[in-house]
């Protein structure tokens, strides 16, 4: 069983994840559900590494607001992870485990009811910021991008709505693959998520890969184990593309240019 989790003073993970207590039943700090659990946590998502001492499940979906500078809306779920220093939760250079089969029906689920959320881009990020610590998957569920979207009730109201459908359903597993390059906000990624065959585990992008070296990447093999394939954005490998290529060619890992 999975456990939902968000920070209290979040407002968009709040607002989610009081929507969807409503047809649970607390028991002590949790609320216990019949295909998932759902905590409250008086402390950041981003720097949950403790949650797994105290809770045991089978991998945690930690509910976010989501902030850009841009400002554009966005409705996004990501994969968390350090490839440098931690800035932002987790600890430095360690990738958590990815959580690909949830993360792909979350997203092809926005996708199918884009209709309902016209003003947003439906996009996947580049895996980033923590918790990086557990064992178990783990990944990230957002609502962006300003406070006037966080605390928008409806707007909350119906991506929970969605979180829960995906939660109920039995999702069939597909091959998994690990990402390298492209932007914070890999296009290529996103569209392969939503019309390819497979699910995705850490996507490490092109201004990160300046920090990948082999202990950095047998981490990330490691944590992406049921993994089989590569996928490349070939054009947004910049500079490192043949280190990367290099690693890659001494890996079992089949090698697919997008």
């Amino acid at each position: 069983m999975e456990l939902l989790t968000a920070y209290r003073d979040d407002p968009a993970g709040y607002n989610m994840a009081k929507f969807l207590s409503q047809q649970m039943t607390k028991d002590g700090e949790i609320y216990k559900g019949k295909y998932y659990d759902l905590l409250l946590i008086s402390t950041p998502t981003i720097s949950a590494d403790w949650i797994q001492e105290k809770y045991d499940y089978d991998g945690f979906i930690f509910l976010s607001k989501h902030a850009a500078e841009s400002g554009v809306l966005a409705l996004t779920c990501h994969s968390t992870g350090n490839f440098s220093e931690a800035k932002f939760g987790g600890n430095d250079r360690q990738i958590a485990i990815p959580h690909p089969y949830i993360q792909k029906e979350y997203l092809q689920t926005l996708w199918k009811n884009k209709s309902k959320f016209p003003d947003f881009q439906i996009i996947l990020e580049a895996t980033h910021h923590g918790p990086t610590a557990l064992t178990k998957p783990s990944m990230f569920i957002e609502i962006g991008t300003t406070e006037k979207q966080w605390t928008d009730i409806s707007l909350c109201n119906s991506v929970a709505i969605l979180v829960h459908t995906v939660m109920t359903k039995v999702i069939k597993p597909s091959p998994v693959a690990i990402c390298f390059g492209g932007t914070h906000y890999p296009e290529k990624f996103t569209n392969e998520l939503l019309t390819g065959n497979f699910s995705l585990g850490t996507i490490m992008p092109k201004h990160a890969l300046d920090n990948l070296d082999e202990k950095l990447f047998l981490h990330i093999l490691e944590q992406n184990k049921i993994a089989k394939t590569a996928l490349l954005d070939w054009n947004g490998l910049g500079s490192n593309k043949k280190k990367l290529i290099d690693f890659l060619n001494e890996a079992d890992l089949e090698i697919i240019k997008l």
